[in-house]
C-alpha cells in the first residue's frame, strides 16, 4: 500500500530502462532465430528453391528414412556418449579436485586452481591442435612417454580408429573444462558453515568421513546444477569435433555427433548439397532433446533434491 491514500504504488517504470536492452538483444539473437528454425522445420524446398508447408514430413523423414536417419541416430548415439564421459569422468574428477581445494591445510591451492582452470580459457582450436601433435603417431610425443615408463605397446592411433576416436575427443574435452565443476562446487563448499565441520573434527571424524557424511549432501544442488549444464554444453558441442575431425567426423562417422550432422546438412560440405529446411529440423531435434532434459531436471531432480533438503 502506497504511503497516503491507501493506494498500490505505482510499478516502477525506470525498471524497463534496464531490462529493455537485453531483452531485445537476447530476443533478436535467441528466441527469434529459435522460432524461426522451428518454423523453417515445417516447410521443403522444390527444384526452383521455393518453399513447401510440409508439417511434420521432415521429422518422419529424419527419424524413418534410412539416408537421413542411420546418420541421425549416429550423431544422437555419439552425443549421448560424449555426454555420458562427461558425467561420469568430468564432473567426479571436478568434485574430487573441488573437495583437495577446500581442505583447510592445503598450500598452493590458488596456484592449483588457476592451473587446473587455465585450459578452459584457451581456445578449442588450439586445444585440438595441441592434442593432434600430441597424439600423432608420426610426430607426437604420447608415443615417445609410454615408451619412457615402459608401456610402449600401449600406444594407439587413438585418434584414428573407429572404436577409439570419440573417446578420446570426449577426455580431451574432459582435460579441457573439467576446472568448470571444479570452480562451480569450490565455491559451494566454500559457503558451507565452518560450525558443522568443526563439530565433526571434534567428534573424531576425517576429512573423508566429513565431506562424504557432511559436505557432500549439502551440494548435491550444485552437483545436479552442474550436471544439467554439462547435459546442455555436449549437446550443444560442435567446435572439438569439427577442428579435429573436419566436418565429416571421421574415421567414418565415428565421432559424429548432432552439432557436426546439422552443419553437414544445413550448409553442405564436399559433395554434400545443404538443405537448410533438414537442416532447421536437425537443430529443432537437438532443442527438443536439450529441451527434455532441462526439464527432467526442474520437475523431477530439483523437487527430488527441495525434499531431501527439508
Amino acid at each position: 500500500m502506497g504511503a497516503s491514500g491507501g493506494k498500490l504504488s505505482r510499478f516502477p517504470h525506470h525498471v524497463w530502462v534496464f531490462l529493455a536492452p537485453a531483452t531485445i538483444i537476447y530476443t533478436l539473437f535467441m528466441i527469434y532465430p529459435l522460432l524461426d528454425s522451428i518454423r523453417l522445420s515445417l516447410y521443403t524446398t522444390d527444384g526452383t528453391g521455393a518453399y513447401h508447408f510440409t508439417g511434420l514430413a521432415n521429422y518422419i523423414t529424419l527419424i524413418t528414412d534410412p539416408q537421413w536417419s542411420d546418420a541421425f541416430w549416429n550423431a544422437l548415439k555419439n552425443n549421448f556418449i560424449f555426454f555420458c564421459v562427461h558425467m561420469l569422468v568430468q564432473n567426479p574428477i571436478g568434485i574430487m579436485l573441488a573437495a583437495l581445494l577446500s581442505l583447510p591445510k592445503l598450500t598452493g591451492r590458488t596456484t592449483y586452481r588457476t592451473l587446473i582452470f587455465m585450459p578452459t580459457m584457451l581456445s578449442v582450436v588450439i586445444i585440438g591442435f595441441i592434442w593432434q601433435l600430441i597424439l600423432s603417431p608420426l610426430w607426437g610425443v604420447s608415443e615417445s612417454l609410454l615408451t619412457f615408463i615402459g608401456l610402449a605397446d600401449w600406444f594407439q592411433p587413438w585418434l584414428g580408429q573407429e572404436g577409439t576416436a570419440l573417446l578420446t575427443l570426449s577426455l580431451i574435452s574432459v582435460w579441457q573444462f573439467v576446472g568448470i565443476p571444479m570452480m562451480l562446487i569450490y565455491a559451494a563448499l566454500l559457503n558451507i558453515p565452518e560450525d558443522l565441520t568443526e563439530g565433526a573434527i571434534i567428534d573424531g571424524a576425517n576429512h573423508w568421513e566429513i565431506f562424504w557424511h557432511i559436505k557432500l549432501p549439502l551440494i548435491l544442488p550444485t552437483i545436479a546444477m552442474v550436471s544439467i549444464l554439462t547435459f546442455v554444453a555436449n549437446f550443444n558441442a560442435f567446435d572439438l569435433i569439427y577442428s579435429v575431425k573436419g566436418a565429416l567426423a571421421g574415421p567414418d562417422f565415428s565421432t559424429d555427433i548432432m552439432g557436426t550432422l546439422f552443419y553437414r546438412t544445413f550448409f553442405g560440405f564436399q559433395l554434400q548439397l545443404g538443405n537448410p529446411t533438414m537442416g532447421a529440423t536437425v537443430a529443432t531435434m537437438m532443442f527438443g532433446v536439450i529441451l527434455v532434459g532441462v526439464l527432467f531436471y526442474l520437475f523431477v531432480l530439483q523437487r527430488k533434491l527441495r525434499r531431501y533438503a527439508l
